[in-house]
């Protein structure tokens, strides 16, 4: 079948249109992240000064019959609200680009590096509003956006491939079903691993302690550990049996392409050391004694593992998933 070049630039304006508008959320996201402490600071110190009528001098009152001007919200905040209208513009861009992509190539686009890691990316942000939906997850949203917009410059500058028809040994129905699971389990994991290394971070500035320094600057603006810990562990809770399907329908497609299930490439290997690394995770979530530093460092293992196979085995090592676009 021919390329459809038009939708594959639309694909690509999407795509990169996306990228602009979620630099201008994280801009916004910043904006407000920095101002938060400020003014959380003002509020506390208008509680503790601010006592009873007594104190309020003559005159200083509301005046019967006199309609007082209630104060607009700060900019910052009125930014970060605008930002998460922005942010489904972003995400639906993001998507599109995906769709259109398929569209332009008549197939699932997931046929290289390019298109695999816009799937992850797009999987994170679709991520981040389920599980942060809440008012208190707001300051995370800086820290998850940093990734993926460094992934996505990664695949449009570095990694970019044309749109084009895959390699004929990934003319397979298992394309969208393998490939599909193991790009939205490793965006899950992202947001996962994000969440983990952001309540060690926490644990750096305990409730009731604060100091001047860059660490404890960051964290006073989270939100509380427990908080961070449980988001990490309920989205490797969604993300482990997802990865675990993928690495197993691998193996499936592999016997059907290459006559065995398993052969210790290097790909299987690395992913199936990554899925270990998380069922230890959840083991050591599980396990007194473990349930707090020790589980989260785990987790963020895990995460760096995926990295490693993201872009150290695609793209350095050289296996039998080599000829897929990757590298």
């Amino acid at each position: 079948m021919t390329i459809d070049e038009t939708l594959a630039g639309y694909s690509n304006l999407a795509f990169k249109t996306a990228w602009v508008i979620y630099v201008l959320v994280l801009a916004m996201l910043i904006v407000q992240y920095a101002s938060a402490r400020s003014r959380v600071t003002e509020r506390e110190l208008v509680s503790v000064g601010g006592a009873g009528a007594a104190d309020i001098p003559a005159g200083d009152g509301p005046v019967p019959g006199r309609v007082e001007a209630s104060p607009g919200r700060p900019l910052p905040e009125r930014l970060g609200n605008m930002a998460f209208a922005v942010l489904f513009v972003a995400i639906g861009l993001h998507l599109v680009s995906i769709v259109l992509r398929g569209f332009a190539t008549h197939r699932f686009p997931l046929g290289n590096m390019y298109e695999f890691i816009t799937m992850a990316t797009a999987a994170a942000a679709v991520t981040g509003v389920v599980f942060m939906h809440e008012r208190r997850y707001r300051s995370m949203w800086v820290f998850l956006l940093a990734p993926v917009l460094i992934l996505m410059f990664l695949a449009g500058q570095v990694l970019y491939a044309e749109a084009a028809p895959v390699v004929p040994a990934l003319k397979s129905y298992w394309l969208p079903i393998h490939v599909t699971i193991v790009s939205i389990g490793s965006g899950i994991f992202m947001l996962s691993g994000v969440a983990s290394l952001l309540f060690l971070l926490r644990l750096r500035e305990p409730e009731g302690q604060e100091s001047n320094n860059i660490i404890g600057a960051l964290s006073r603006r989270l939100p509380d550990a427990r908080a961070l810990d449980r988001l990490a562990y309920k989205t490797t809770i969604v993300g482990f049996p997802l990865f675990g399907a993928g690495v197993i329908l691998g193996a499936i497609w592999a016997e059907s392409a290459w006559g065995r299930f398993w052969g210790w490439d290097p790909k299987e290997t690395v992913s199936f050391i990554a899925w270990v690394v998380y069922a230890a995770y959840l083991h050591a979530r599980a396990t007194s004694g473990w349930r707090d530093t020790k589980a989260a460092w785990i987790n963020v293992a895990g995460f760096v593992a995926m990295l490693f196979n993201l872009f150290i085995i695609n793209i350095v090592v050289s296996g039998l998933h080599s000829y897929a676009g990757l590298n």
